[in-house]
């Protein structure tokens, strides 16, 4: 009888509980746990695992080029930057209030790490977010008028929550 629910986890993609059933079962019966324990500790781990996937698929679909963090960012080698008015942008209000932002400076000012650790923190609060190097989404939507997909890929660009445009 597990191969056969194991088969059928598999089938409904549901592979928190598929990977953890066999564990589970046997806890409960060493336990001698209620049927609906065991059901709310197997549908628990569902959706955690399914909230790890959700979270690496939205930052495998970011294309971050890299693995910043606001935490990581070089803070006292930027001594201009106002940190604080960065971290108050970090509780995201500004998406809920549909505002933009624009980041503006020199070049090696940490415009890019910022922007980074801002979309990340977006990325692990739920939102789709989305980095674009500057030309290459001129190109695609350069691209995208000549086959006919221009409205296609509107909707899906303007489907994220946030966009990061760099220029370089």
């Amino acid at each position: 009888m597990n191969a056969k629910i194991i088969q059928l986890l598999a089938q409904l993609r549901l592979h928190g509980m598929e990977n953890k059933i066999e564990t589970i079962l046997k806890h409960a019966e060493k336990k001698g746990l209620a049927t609906e324990d065991v059901l709310l500790e197997l549908l628990e781990v569902e959706y955690r695992d399914k909230q790890v996937r959700c979270l690496n698929n939205r930052i495998r679909d970011a294309k971050l080029p890299w693995d910043w963090t606001l935490d990581t960012f070089p803070w006292a080698r930027q001594p201009g930057i106002n940190k604080l008015q960065i971290m108050n942008l970090a509780k995201l209000n500004f998406i809920e209030r549909h505002e933009n932002i624009v980041l503006i400076g020199k070049p090696g000012t940490g415009k890019s790490g910022i922007a980074m650790g801002l979309l990340r923190q977006a990325l692990l609060s739920g939102y789709r977010c989305r980095f674009y190097n500057t030309q290459d989404m001129l190109n695609e939507l350069y691209v995208s008028l000549a086959d006919n997909r221009t409205p296609r890929l509107l909707k899906k660009i303007f489907n994220y929550d946030i966009i990061v445009c760099d220029l370089c």
